[in-house]
């Protein structure tokens, strides 16, 4: 995710960008790409705004590295599951301000979807800097932090629920017939298209899905066996479950 941020921001006009990467071989392939990058954290004094990509569980020991680095000019945008902006705060000297951010992966060709929550100490002009940086990547939605782990559920994980659901419904396809890249082309199509609907559309889901569904026709058949089945309680029973996950990796 770094990776692709860094490559957005830089297609976007922003080429006064370092990377800090302690991985030899990942400085390489970074390098390959054509960004500068360096192995020292303390190449980030002076940045105005500092992004830790990083999993959660390295947030500590890195806030410990950067922590005599940073000053009040600095803004750190954390991209770590479920780390609260406060935890960062209490590791960073005081006027450091700290945005938490939750990427996905369709940032990987400028589709992403941001949820982004300011901590306590973050003017407006310099949340603003950082809603633009990252709609490099794609959408920014600010919202308070306490809907972070909500954020987490739905978009963060949410591209694995629609992958899930393509994966079945390929499978299917070809069980009913189709040769795999048939079934491939036919669900990711689909799929692409009710999306682009959906988004240009003032009706919501449930409307657009009534439309489709003719009384005793194929699609109220499969509706039907859903529901039978439970997919809708499954995908909602999922989605909270991430959420009370990402709230774990919190505490």
């Amino acid at each position: 995710m770094g990776g692709t941020l860094a490559a957005a921001m830089v297609g976007a006009g922003h080429d006064d960008l370092v990377v800090i990467e302690k991985a030899e071989q990942r400085r390489s392939e970074l390098r390959d790409r054509g960004f500068e990058v360096s192995e020292r954290i303390e190449d980030v004094g002076g940045a105005a705004v500092i992004l830790l990509v990083t999993k959660p569980q390295d947030v500590p020991a890195v806030l410990v590295d950067l922590a005599p680095h940073v000053g009040p000019r600095s803004t750190v945008v954390s991209l770590a599951a479920g780390v609260r902006t406060a935890t960062i705060e209490r590791a960073l000297p005081d006027g450091v301000a700290v945005v938490r951010a939750m990427p996905n992966t369709p940032a990987l060709i400028g589709e992403g979807m941001f949820g982004v929550s300011p901590g306590s100490r973050v003017p407006r002009e310099r949340l603003d800097v950082v809603v633009e940086l990252l709609s490099s990547g794609g959408e920014v939605l600010v919202v308070d932090e306490s809907k972070q782990d909500a954020v987490t559920a739905v978009s963060g994980s949410g591209p694995a629920y629609v992958f899930h659901l393509a994966e079945h419904m390929i499978a299917a396809g070809v069980e009913a017939g189709l040769e795999p890249d048939e079934a491939h082309t036919l669900a990711v199509r689909t799929l692409v298209g009710a999306a682009r609907l959906l988004e240009r559309s003032d009706d919501p889901p449930a409307e657009l899905r009534r439309r489709v569904t003719s009384p005793n026709g194929t699609t109220h058949a499969a509706i039907t066996t859903f529901e039978e089945r439970g997919v809708g309680e499954g995908i909602r029973a999922g989605v909270l479950a991430a959420a009370a996950r990402s709230e774990e990796l919190g505490s």
